[in-house]
């Protein structure tokens, strides 16, 4: 490191605290190879109770918190939110539709009909209730789960005495939905009510760090993290690293527990209740309760990492198998995928998928809105050489290519991170047959670049996956033997081009109807237009309507409101 050094700054601090998370902040932000580095792309899922109208709405929430509310978590995952999100409104009966949505109902929609909703919007439910509800939500997600249970036993029980059984039933569903809320968060601690807790697991010169999140006395799920991190840190330093740049652009809970002792252990605390407001307390326990909640995370991260170094190995063998089989110099760092969605040529989009040693690089996809108004509609290979073209031609300019001589030299000198690094792909994948690789040749040779590997993949007869036929400059079309993990793999990163850029041509034909509204649909004129926004309010409301919401629309009859639902719902999108 200090070779590679070529100036150095100094910045000075009031405190050491606040030195510790100006360090995070920028090592998280400059990325320096020589210290651990957290890859966190993706922020974490909460639950916002809203609190900006006069029916709250319940809904799942990610990023900067700007809008008026009580937020909740974070949870460990999407799915996790999205259960609890589905059994709160069982238990509570509150909203989760949009504004303009609420604002549009004539008639309770179909979660009212399945007794997930209290439906504020048509007045089924007074202000005072549907008040109430919410007061009992965020009692229980506050952490007073059992107060909110006895008042609902209780509810029950006088509703059963003056012989009211339907509403009885009622409180008897909203307990038992509460009840499984709380009987499926995994291993619930007795006497920790709001807790992180890390623990870190060292194998094969890699390391794991294993995140669980408790919040009012419920395990909110976990996640793993692989940082990385010099072979030669211990335990303790990799932890106390990854727990500074953790809190970054999060807040911490009042108690945090850790698996290994660390040097700056109460300094990080210090650092952790300055920048909150609130006392935080970061502890490596010795014994009880806590003690076990360290000892089950250490056994997740042990596990975790046994599974990633075993998917690591499996997809070195992967790798090695495309050198061999498509003769590149080396195993690839960085394989590129290719494809074009579009419908006859409106909306067209191309899509770049990034995959590596570590698996699929999604901070790296790029999406191309196809620009050249020469285009013939439909013309595949030449959106094909226009995002090829924008691909490399930006490629060169901010990042001109090391030559092969280059490339040697740092890697005999240890540089080899930079190549590693290095966004230059080591493999080019297309979708598509001989036609598509002869376009990308060319536009790539138009550009001087001569030494990417291409391969072209032709789907098989009626597009069956597993008889893919394979093309490359200088060799006659072969085919892979079929049940070959290899051809697997390779119709894998296929497929998730394909994915990505139909996802990304949808989003874009899904903005443009909105933008024009429902001109483009057939049979649809200004007097059904008008109606169906009468009924739904807006068109993306139309866009999330069933074929049942749309046939009771005035003037809507089952074929047309068919032929809508196809609209939006469309499969089949290339």
């Amino acid at each position: 490191m200090i070779a590679a050094t070529a100036s150095i700054e100094f910045v000075s601090t009031a405190t050491e605290t606040e030195a510790l998370l100006l360090e995070a902040n920028l090592i998280k932000r400059l990325r320096p190879r020589f210290n651990v580095l957290l890859r966190d792309d993706k922020s974490f899922p909460y639950i916002l109770i809203t609190s900006d109208h006069w029916a709250p709405q319940i809904l799942k929430h990610r990023g900067a918190r700007t809008r008026p509310g009580h937020c909740y978590g974070p949870f460990a995952n999407a799915g996790a939110v999205n259960r609890t999100i589905n059994a709160l409104q069982r238990a509570f009966l509150l909203r989760s539709c949009s504004d303009s949505f609420f604002e549009s109902r004539s008639r309770p929609c179909l979660l009212h009909q399945i007794k997930r909703c209290s439906a504020p919007c048509t007045q089924e439910i007074d202000f005072k209730g549907y008040g109430e509800l919410v007061r009992e939500a965020n009692e229980f997600l506050d952490g007073r789960s059992r107060t909110v249970q006895k008042e609902l036993s209780a509810e029950m029980e006088t509703a059963s005495g003056v012989l009211d059984f339907e509403r009885a039933a009622i409180y008897r569903d909203r307990l038992a939905a509460l009840s499984a809320i709380t009987s499926h968060q995994g291993i619930n601690p007795r006497n920790v009510e709001e807790a992180d807790v890390f623990a870190v697991h060292q194998d094969g010169g890699f390391s794991c760090v294993e995140v669980f999140f408790f919040r009012t006395g419920q395990n909110w799920g976990n996640r793993a993290y692989f940082p990385k991190a010099d072979r030669s840190l211990s335990a303790g330093e990799v932890l106390s690293a990854f727990m500074a740049q953790f809190y970054d652009d999060k807040p911490a809970p009042r108690l945090i527990l850790s698996s290994h002792d660390f040097e700056e252990r109460e300094l990080l605390g210090q650092a952790l209740t300055a920048k909150g407001g609130r006392k935080v307390e970061v502890s490596m326990p010795q014994r009880g309760e806590r003690k076990e909640l360290v000892a089950h995370a250490l056994a997740n991260a042990r596990e975790a990492l046994g599974r990633k170094l075993a998917d690591t190995a499996s997809q070195q063998r992967l790798l090695q198998g495309l050198t061999e089989t498509f003769a590149l110099p080396r195993p690839p760092r960085r394989i590129e995928v290719y494809d074009n969605s579009h419908i006859s040529g409106t909306n067209a989009v191309g899509a770049m998928v990034v995959a590596g040693p570590e698996g699929f690089r999604k901070n790296q996809y790029r999406k191309f809105n196809i620009r050249s108004t020469e285009l013939t509609p439909g013309d595949d290979y030449g959106m094909m050489r226009e995002v090829l073209q924008r691909r490399f031609k930006r490629l060169l300019d901010e990042s001109p290519r090391l030559t092969a001589d280059s490339a040697l030299a740092a890697a005999l000198t240890g540089d080899a991170g930079e190549a590693a690094e290095s966004p230059w792909p080591d493999l080019v994948l297309i979708d598509g047959g001989r036609g598509q690789l002869r376009s990308a040749q060319e536009t790539l040779a138009e550009l001087g670049v001569t030494d990417v590997p291409l391969v072209a993949i032709a789907k098989g007869r009626d597009r069956d996956a597993g008889r893919e036929t394979f093309f490359m400059a200088g060799r006659s079309p072969f085919k892979l033997p079929p049940r070959d993990p290899l051809l697997y793999f390779v119709e894998r990163l296929r497929d998730e081009a394909h994915r990505f850029a139909i996802g990304s041509h949808r989003t874009r034909r899904k903005k443009d109807i909105r933008e024009a509204g429902l001109q483009e649909i057939a049979g649809i004129g200004p007097t059904r237009k008008r109606a169906l926004l009468h009924h739904f309010g807006t068109v993306k409301a139309i866009e999330r309507a069933s074929l049942s919401d749309l046939s009771h629309v005035p003037g809507i009859n089952a074929e047309t409101a068919r032929k809508i639902y196809d609209f939006f719902h469309e499969q089949a999108a290339r």
